[in-house]
């Protein structure tokens, strides 16, 4: 479904930000990516998403060499991709329905469909009772989770999470998590940025640890949590967890 084949990635003549960069997605996947800041994570997400251009290497989307297809198809295939992203990005002045609903309008579908389709996913994520709230009267995870149901207003084959609990309190951590964790469970095929590594280790197939561009390690939760084989990574995971032993968080043990 989605392929990266020795892709790298510079703006402008600056270095290379991420270099040499393969990997594969089959439909129905879950990708865990973590890794420090500047990693070159959400850089990824972008050329997934057709944000950004891959300045080398061949990015295949369902079946389409992105470098090669018409660009006519190329706002088709964003479209099956949805995106969520850690500051919501909602519209203050709509409500939790007219947000989720915006996609919709934008692409011309009925308004008796959109609002059939829009309850439904709403409801979906926990906000029946939220459809006439204005952002500002919602906690962030509740604004998270309309951000959510936005995305998957298109109804998408792939979800991308860039960060989506890092802004969050972590009372609030939850609710989002297990809307992502449904998403995992009904086969949805997702790559997610974030440190939450207990929410990796029981739901994702697969980590990928990248640091300075690359990727450095990747396999199954159980390998990379408990018998990393490069000691970058080791140093990371240990780095988190002391984080959140200092921060008074719920650890998860790791190698």
């Amino acid at each position: 479904m989605v392929r990266f084949e020795n892709v790298g990635m510079r703006y402008g003549a600056g270095p290379e930000v991420l270099r040499d960069i393969s990997m594969r997605l089959p439909p129905g996947s879950f990708h865990f990516l973590t890794g420090p800041s500047g990693a070159g994570k959400s850089t990824l997400l972008k050329l997934m998403y057709l944000a950004e251009r891959p300045s080398r290497g061949l990015i295949t989307l369902f079946d389409r060499d992105t470098a090669t297809a018409p660009r006519g198809e190329l706002p088709a295939l964003r479209r099956r991709i949805g995106v969520v992203f850690q500051d919501f990005r909602l519209i203050d002045h709509l409500s939790a329905f007219d947000n989720a609903a915006l996609p919709l309008r934008v692409s011309g579908l009925a308004e008796p469909q959109i609002r059939e389709h829009v309850v439904e996913l709403l409801s979906w994520v926990g906000l029946a009772d939220h459809l006439d709230s204005k952002p500002a009267t919602l906690s962030g995870g509740q604004q998270q989770r309309v951000a959510i149901a936005r995305a998957l207003a298109m109804r998408p084959k792939a979800m991308l999470f860039d960060e989506v609990t890092s802004a969050l309190d972590p009372e609030l951590v939850g609710d989002v998590l297990r809307v992502m964790r449904q998403l995992a469970s009904d086969g949805m095929t997702m790559i997610v940025v974030t440190h939450e590594m207990g929410f990796a280790r029981e739901v994702a197939d697969r980590v990928i640890f990248m640091a300075d561009g690359v990727i450095v390690e990747e396999g199954p939760p159980a390998e990379i949590f408990t018998q990393p084989k490069n000691e970058r990574t080791l140093q990371f995971l240990r780095s988190v967890l002391q984080r959140r032993q200092e921060s008074g968080e719920d650890t998860e043990p790791t190698a």
